[in-house]
């Protein structure tokens, strides 16, 4: 499913269940350590895409290693893998690929659904309120607040690696096109300099489907000019 959205040099795994009720003897100690404290769901959830993430891994031909959170929860890969992970009720997944294939990678899966009350004013511009009204016509069985929302989160998941900087919702701005299935999020603040290039947007691809609603970001690494 999210594999659908990446290109062929990211390597998905993803899983709708999840593997074990019982972290014990799954988790490397350090990861163990993570949850230690922490209710049987995030146990779950923590220990199922860590699990997606080692079979992608393994796909790679990297061998078993603990995933542990950095700051603001983005896991730390491996030297020479960039990554990201996902995961919601019913879904958990995780991305991976070689640092020479790819700059960054984001993705984000959310339940099909309505946001919370008063977080589309937290996520939205105005502009891109007016955006979901017409989707919205266009297409009226997908809840397009939310998968603005994971659009959003997928952008940060693509920022905050190669910046280390915090990106607020109203700092970049999504338009989503219905008939290509992609996205595009015009960064509102100085975008990182990737081989002396500075980048001003990224570009994504979305779906909904299944009772989630999905986005995806790849950036490809850095070519010559």
């Amino acid at each position: 499913m999210i594999g659908d959205l990446l290109p062929t040099w990211a390597v998905a795994e993803y899983a709708r269940t999840d593997a074990t009720d019982d972290a014990t003897g799954v988790l490397f100690p350090e990861e163990e350590d993570c949850v230690a404290r922490a209710v049987p769901k995030r146990r779950r959830e923590f220990t199922t895409v860590r699990l997606c993430a080692r079979a992608a891994l393994r796909r790679l031909g990297h061998p078993p290693a603990p995933l542990l959170p950095g700051r603001r929860g983005a896991p730390r890969w491996p030297d020479g893998v960039i990554g990201s992970m996902t995961h919601c009720d019913g879904y958990r997944a995780a991305v991976v690929a070689r640092a020479e294939d790819g700059l960054s990678l984001g993705i984000d899966v959310e339940p099909d659904g309505p946001l919370p009350e008063g977080v589309l004013d937290v996520v939205a511009l105005p502009a891109e309120q007016d955006q979901l009204a017409l989707l919205g016509a266009r297409r009226p069985t997908v809840h397009w607040e939310r998968l603005l929302f994971s659009a959003k989160e997928s952008v940060f998941k693509t920022w905050y690696p190669l910046t280390g900087r915090e990106l607020d919702f109203h700092e970049a701005h999504v338009t989503v096109d219905l008939a290509s299935g992609t996205f595009s999020a015009r960064l509102l603040v100085p975008g990182p300099v990737i081989g002396g290039r500075r980048l001003s947007s990224f570009t994504g691809r979305w779906a909904a489907d299944g009772g989630l609603v999905m986005t995806a970001i790849a950036l490809p690494a850095a070519t010559p000019d």
